[in-house]
Protein backbone atom coordinates (compact mmCIF):
# COMPACT_ATOMS: atom_id res chain seq x y z
CA UNK A 1 0.00 0.00 0.00
CA UNK A 2 1.37 3.09 -1.23
CA UNK A 3 1.88 5.68 1.80
CA UNK A 4 -0.16 9.19 1.36
CA UNK A 5 1.01 12.51 0.46
CA UNK A 6 0.71 14.74 3.10
CA UNK A 7 -1.02 17.86 1.89
CA UNK A 8 1.53 20.44 3.22
CA UNK A 9 5.08 18.96 3.58
CA UNK A 10 7.54 19.48 6.53
CA UNK A 11 11.35 20.35 6.30
CA UNK A 12 13.75 22.84 5.18
CA UNK A 13 12.62 23.14 1.68
CA UNK A 14 9.33 25.09 2.96
CA UNK A 15 11.29 26.84 5.44
CA UNK A 16 13.98 28.19 2.87
CA UNK A 17 11.14 29.02 0.37
CA UNK A 18 9.01 30.93 3.42
CA UNK A 19 12.66 32.89 3.91
CA UNK A 20 12.83 33.88 0.74
CA UNK A 21 9.26 34.84 0.30
CA UNK A 22 9.57 37.11 3.47
CA UNK A 23 12.85 39.06 1.73
CA UNK A 24 11.11 39.44 -1.55
CA UNK A 25 7.96 40.67 0.40
CA UNK A 26 10.39 43.20 2.61
CA UNK A 27 12.24 43.94 -0.48
CA UNK A 28 9.07 44.91 -2.72
CA UNK A 29 7.81 47.27 0.35
CA UNK A 30 11.32 48.76 0.37
CA UNK A 31 11.81 49.51 -3.38
CA UNK A 32 7.87 51.10 -3.16
CA UNK A 33 8.98 53.35 -0.36
CA UNK A 34 12.45 54.53 -2.13
CA UNK A 35 11.84 54.27 -5.70
CA UNK A 36 8.74 55.99 -7.60
CA UNK A 37 9.45 53.37 -10.36
CA UNK A 38 7.62 50.31 -8.61
CA UNK A 39 4.42 52.78 -8.38
CA UNK A 40 4.91 52.99 -11.85
CA UNK A 41 4.47 49.16 -12.28
CA UNK A 42 1.60 48.54 -9.76
CA UNK A 43 0.33 51.43 -12.11
CA UNK A 44 0.60 48.95 -14.92
CA UNK A 45 -0.15 45.75 -13.24
CA UNK A 46 -3.32 47.21 -12.06
CA UNK A 47 -4.40 47.76 -15.24
CA UNK A 48 -3.39 44.40 -16.83
CA UNK A 49 -5.74 42.78 -13.67
CA UNK A 50 -8.15 45.22 -14.51
CA UNK A 51 -10.39 42.75 -17.36
CA UNK A 52 -10.04 40.19 -14.52
CA UNK A 53 -12.20 42.07 -11.56
CA UNK A 54 -14.30 43.29 -14.72
CA UNK A 55 -14.85 39.65 -14.79
CA UNK A 56 -15.11 38.30 -11.26
CA UNK A 57 -17.47 41.38 -11.10
CA UNK A 58 -19.82 39.80 -13.61
CA UNK A 59 -21.65 37.18 -11.52
CA UNK A 60 -23.25 39.34 -8.90
CA UNK A 61 -24.02 41.82 -11.81
CA UNK A 62 -25.96 38.67 -12.84
CA UNK A 63 -28.02 38.05 -9.59
CA UNK A 64 -28.84 41.96 -9.27
CA UNK A 65 -30.00 42.25 -12.96
CA UNK A 66 -31.88 39.21 -12.45
CA UNK A 67 -33.42 39.82 -9.07
CA UNK A 68 -34.30 43.13 -11.25
CA UNK A 69 -35.98 41.16 -14.16
CA UNK A 70 -38.19 38.60 -11.94
CA UNK A 71 -39.04 40.91 -8.91
CA UNK A 72 -42.90 40.43 -8.85
CA UNK A 73 -45.49 43.51 -9.48
CA UNK A 74 -46.35 44.39 -5.95
CA UNK A 75 -42.36 44.63 -5.48
CA UNK A 76 -41.86 47.12 -7.89
CA UNK A 77 -45.42 48.94 -6.82
CA UNK A 78 -43.79 49.33 -3.61
CA UNK A 79 -40.56 50.74 -4.47
CA UNK A 80 -42.43 53.19 -6.61
CA UNK A 81 -44.28 54.40 -3.67
CA UNK A 82 -41.30 54.39 -2.00
CA UNK A 83 -39.14 56.11 -4.58
CA UNK A 84 -42.60 58.54 -4.53
CA UNK A 85 -42.69 59.83 -1.49
CA UNK A 86 -38.38 60.15 -1.16
CA UNK A 87 -39.07 62.72 -4.63
CA UNK A 88 -41.56 64.45 -2.84
CA UNK A 89 -39.41 64.90 0.59
CA UNK A 90 -36.44 65.90 -1.51
CA UNK A 91 -38.29 68.39 -3.46
CA UNK A 92 -39.36 69.85 -0.05
CA UNK A 93 -36.11 70.14 0.51
CA UNK A 94 -34.50 71.84 -2.30
CA UNK A 95 -37.52 74.99 -1.90
CA UNK A 96 -36.37 75.38 1.29
CA UNK A 97 -32.92 75.18 0.06
CA UNK A 98 -33.44 77.39 -2.87
CA UNK A 99 -34.73 80.37 0.02
CA UNK A 100 -31.60 79.78 1.73
CA UNK A 101 -29.31 80.34 -0.90
CA UNK A 102 -31.10 83.09 -2.04
CA UNK A 103 -30.33 84.60 1.60
CA UNK A 104 -27.07 83.64 1.95
CA UNK A 105 -26.18 84.78 -1.28
CA UNK A 106 -27.50 88.33 -0.35
CA UNK A 107 -25.44 87.93 3.07
CA UNK A 108 -22.50 87.22 1.31
CA UNK A 109 -23.14 90.38 -1.28
CA UNK A 110 -23.68 92.44 2.06
CA UNK A 111 -20.24 91.30 3.32
CA UNK A 112 -18.46 91.00 0.05
CA UNK A 113 -17.34 87.43 0.13
CA UNK A 114 -17.22 85.51 -2.44
CA UNK A 115 -19.48 82.89 -3.34
CA UNK A 116 -18.68 79.20 -3.48
CA UNK A 117 -18.63 77.43 -6.55
CA UNK A 118 -20.64 74.03 -7.33
CA UNK A 119 -17.90 71.28 -7.65
CA UNK A 120 -17.87 69.43 -10.97
CA UNK A 121 -18.38 65.37 -10.71
CA UNK A 122 -18.40 62.47 -12.55
CA UNK A 123 -20.20 59.32 -11.34
CA UNK A 124 -18.26 55.67 -10.33
CA UNK A 125 -19.44 52.51 -9.25
CA UNK A 126 -17.93 50.09 -6.84
CA UNK A 127 -16.12 47.07 -8.44
CA UNK A 128 -14.62 45.35 -5.19
CA UNK A 129 -14.71 46.12 -1.57
CA UNK A 130 -11.71 44.64 1.04
CA UNK A 131 -12.76 41.98 3.14
CA UNK A 132 -10.10 42.87 5.72
CA UNK A 133 -11.64 44.52 8.48
CA UNK A 134 -8.30 46.63 9.28
CA UNK A 135 -7.60 47.96 5.88
CA UNK A 136 -10.64 50.05 5.11
CA UNK A 137 -10.28 50.51 0.93
CA UNK A 138 -12.07 49.35 -2.22
CA UNK A 139 -12.32 49.61 -5.85
CA UNK A 140 -14.00 51.49 -8.15
CA UNK A 141 -14.95 51.92 -12.46
CA UNK A 142 -13.06 54.84 -13.11
CA UNK A 143 -9.45 55.19 -13.93
CA UNK A 144 -6.78 58.08 -15.01
CA UNK A 145 -8.51 57.83 -18.85
CA UNK A 146 -11.33 59.18 -16.78
CA UNK A 147 -9.20 61.80 -14.94
CA UNK A 148 -9.24 60.56 -11.69
CA UNK A 149 -5.88 61.69 -9.71
CA UNK A 150 -4.44 60.48 -6.37
CA UNK A 151 -5.59 62.63 -3.49
CA UNK A 152 -8.81 62.95 -5.02
CA UNK A 153 -12.22 63.07 -2.56
CA UNK A 154 -14.98 60.03 -2.84
CA UNK A 155 -18.41 60.73 -1.65
CA UNK A 156 -21.70 58.66 -1.29
CA UNK A 157 -25.36 59.79 -1.01
CA UNK A 158 -24.49 60.03 3.05
CA UNK A 159 -21.20 61.68 2.93
CA UNK A 160 -17.35 61.32 2.50
CA UNK A 161 -16.25 57.86 1.40
CA UNK A 162 -12.38 58.46 1.35
CA UNK A 163 -9.70 59.69 -1.20
CA UNK A 164 -8.00 57.82 -4.26
CA UNK A 165 -4.61 56.66 -3.13
CA UNK A 166 -4.21 54.57 -6.40
CA UNK A 167 -5.04 55.18 -10.44
CA UNK A 168 -4.22 52.71 -12.67
CA UNK A 169 -5.53 53.54 -16.78
CA UNK A 170 -9.15 52.11 -15.91
CA UNK A 171 -9.52 51.57 -12.15
CA UNK A 172 -8.95 53.59 -9.04
CA UNK A 173 -8.71 51.89 -5.38
CA UNK A 174 -9.81 54.80 -2.48
CA UNK A 175 -8.68 54.97 0.94
CA UNK A 176 -12.03 55.30 2.81
CA UNK A 177 -12.21 57.55 6.15
CA UNK A 178 -11.92 54.97 8.66
CA UNK A 179 -8.82 53.21 7.36
CA UNK A 180 -6.05 53.88 10.34
CA UNK A 181 -3.80 55.36 7.38
CA UNK A 182 -6.58 58.23 6.68
CA UNK A 183 -6.95 61.55 8.50
CA UNK A 184 -9.59 64.68 7.12
CA UNK A 185 -9.60 67.81 8.87
CA UNK A 186 -12.79 68.50 10.01
CA UNK A 187 -15.09 71.32 11.95
CA UNK A 188 -17.72 70.93 14.34
CA UNK A 189 -21.13 71.71 12.24
CA UNK A 190 -23.19 73.42 15.42
CA UNK A 191 -20.21 75.71 16.58
CA UNK A 192 -17.27 75.34 13.88
CA UNK A 193 -14.69 74.02 16.20
CA UNK A 194 -11.78 72.72 14.16
CA UNK A 195 -10.22 68.84 14.43
CA UNK A 196 -9.01 66.27 12.63
CA UNK A 197 -11.12 62.89 12.31
CA UNK A 198 -8.51 60.38 12.10
CA UNK A 199 -9.34 56.57 11.32
CA UNK A 200 -9.51 53.76 13.66
CA UNK A 201 -9.24 50.39 11.29
CA UNK A 202 -12.24 49.98 12.36
CA UNK A 203 -16.06 51.29 11.63
CA UNK A 204 -15.46 54.17 13.76
CA UNK A 205 -12.93 57.70 13.70
CA UNK A 206 -11.10 59.47 16.46
CA UNK A 207 -11.53 62.96 16.74
CA UNK A 208 -8.42 65.07 18.50
CA UNK A 209 -6.78 66.85 19.45
CA UNK A 210 -10.21 67.88 21.92
CA UNK A 211 -9.34 70.03 24.40
CA UNK A 212 -11.35 69.52 27.97
CA UNK A 213 -13.28 72.70 27.58
CA UNK A 214 -14.32 72.41 23.92
CA UNK A 215 -17.98 72.51 23.48
CA UNK A 216 -18.68 69.11 21.83
CA UNK A 217 -21.77 67.04 22.40
CA UNK A 218 -23.07 63.58 21.32
CA UNK A 219 -24.67 63.58 18.21
CA UNK A 220 -22.94 66.41 16.38
CA UNK A 221 -22.20 65.72 12.64
CA UNK A 222 -19.08 66.89 11.72
CA UNK A 223 -18.23 68.49 8.11
CA UNK A 224 -14.86 68.95 6.11
CA UNK A 225 -13.47 72.45 7.02
CA UNK A 226 -11.60 72.79 3.89
CA UNK A 227 -8.24 72.76 5.65
CA UNK A 228 -5.72 72.22 3.26
CA UNK A 229 -7.77 72.19 0.19
CA UNK A 230 -7.95 68.84 -0.53
CA UNK A 231 -11.49 68.11 0.60
CA UNK A 232 -14.11 70.86 0.13
CA UNK A 233 -15.55 72.94 2.64
CA UNK A 234 -19.19 71.58 4.42
CA UNK A 235 -19.24 68.02 3.42
CA UNK A 236 -20.46 65.30 5.97
CA UNK A 237 -17.85 63.27 7.48
CA UNK A 238 -18.49 61.84 10.40
CA UNK A 239 -21.61 62.00 13.63
CA UNK A 240 -20.00 62.30 17.17
CA UNK A 241 -20.77 58.98 18.98
CA UNK A 242 -19.07 59.27 21.82
CA UNK A 243 -17.41 62.02 24.56
CA UNK A 244 -15.42 60.58 27.54
CA UNK A 245 -14.20 63.47 29.93
CA UNK A 246 -11.63 63.09 32.79
CA UNK A 247 -11.01 65.67 35.05
CA UNK A 248 -7.25 64.86 35.05
CA UNK A 249 -6.69 65.40 31.54
CA UNK A 250 -6.15 67.87 29.47
CA UNK A 251 -8.11 66.08 26.06
CA UNK A 252 -11.21 64.34 25.65
CA UNK A 253 -11.68 61.33 24.17
CA UNK A 254 -13.76 61.62 21.11
CA UNK A 255 -15.15 58.58 18.55
CA UNK A 256 -17.32 59.72 15.87
CA UNK A 257 -19.15 57.14 13.33
CA UNK A 258 -18.30 57.87 9.30
CA UNK A 259 -21.72 59.08 8.20
CA UNK A 260 -20.69 57.67 4.30
CA UNK A 261 -22.36 54.00 3.85
CA UNK A 262 -19.74 52.23 1.20
CA UNK A 263 -21.21 48.95 2.25
CA UNK A 264 -24.71 49.78 1.06
CA UNK A 265 -23.59 52.29 -2.29
CA UNK A 266 -22.99 51.06 -5.23
CA UNK A 267 -22.72 54.21 -7.00
CA UNK A 268 -20.45 57.11 -5.76
CA UNK A 269 -19.32 60.41 -6.92
CA UNK A 270 -15.54 61.72 -7.67
CA UNK A 271 -15.07 65.18 -6.84
CA UNK A 272 -13.16 68.04 -9.05
CA UNK A 273 -12.57 70.94 -6.21
CA UNK A 274 -10.99 73.86 -7.72
CA UNK A 275 -7.19 74.02 -6.91
CA UNK A 276 -6.01 75.76 -4.07
CA UNK A 277 -4.58 79.72 -4.72
CA UNK A 278 -1.17 79.44 -4.50
CA UNK A 279 0.12 81.91 -1.90
CA UNK A 280 3.64 80.76 -1.95
CA UNK A 281 4.63 83.22 -4.37
CA UNK A 282 3.10 86.67 -2.54
CA UNK A 283 5.48 86.55 -0.32
CA UNK A 284 8.18 85.10 -1.95
CA UNK A 285 11.32 87.44 -2.68
CA UNK A 286 11.96 86.57 -5.96
CA UNK A 287 8.87 86.79 -7.21
CA UNK A 288 8.05 90.36 -5.58
CA UNK A 289 12.08 91.25 -7.30
CA UNK A 290 10.51 90.49 -10.44
CA UNK A 291 7.15 92.47 -9.96
CA UNK A 292 9.64 95.55 -9.18
CA UNK A 293 11.71 94.73 -12.06
CA UNK A 294 9.37 94.38 -14.17
CA UNK A 295 5.84 95.20 -13.04
CA UNK A 296 3.80 95.22 -15.98
CA UNK A 297 5.35 92.15 -18.14
CA UNK A 298 6.08 89.17 -15.77
CA UNK A 299 7.00 87.46 -19.49
CA UNK A 300 9.68 89.02 -19.72
CA UNK A 301 12.50 87.29 -21.75
CA UNK A 302 15.10 88.59 -19.26
CA UNK A 303 12.92 88.22 -15.79
CA UNK A 304 14.64 85.03 -15.17
CA UNK A 305 17.36 87.65 -14.13
CA UNK A 306 16.72 89.32 -10.76
CA UNK A 307 19.76 91.41 -9.59
CA UNK A 308 21.31 91.69 -6.26
CA UNK A 309 19.40 95.27 -5.35
CA UNK A 310 16.27 94.09 -6.33
CA UNK A 311 16.17 91.02 -4.51
CA UNK A 312 17.49 93.05 -1.35
CA UNK A 313 14.69 95.55 -2.21
CA UNK A 314 12.15 92.52 -2.01
CA UNK A 315 13.13 91.08 0.97
CA UNK A 316 13.08 94.59 2.98
CA UNK A 317 9.39 94.71 1.88
CA UNK A 318 8.73 91.64 2.94
CA UNK A 319 10.55 92.32 6.25
CA UNK A 320 8.23 95.60 6.69
CA UNK A 321 5.11 93.93 5.44
CA UNK A 322 5.45 91.08 8.44
CA UNK A 323 3.30 91.75 11.05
Amino acid sequence: MRPIKPLFSYGPVPTYRMLLCAVLAFGLMFAEHRFSAVESARSHMTSIVAPIQWLVSLPSEGVRWGAMAFSDKQSLIDENGRLREQLLTLSNRVQRMASLTAENVHLRELLNAPNPDDVPYITAELLSLDSDPFTQQMVINRGRRDGVYIGQPVMDASGLIGQVVSVSAYTSRVLMVADANHAVPVEINRNGLRFIAQGTGQLDTRISPVPATADIREGGPAVTSGLGGRFPQGYPVARVTRVKRESSQAFMEVTAEPIAQPERSRYFLLLFPPAPPDASGLGDPESMARQIIWPGDPAHPDAHRISEEALRAALRLQAEGAP
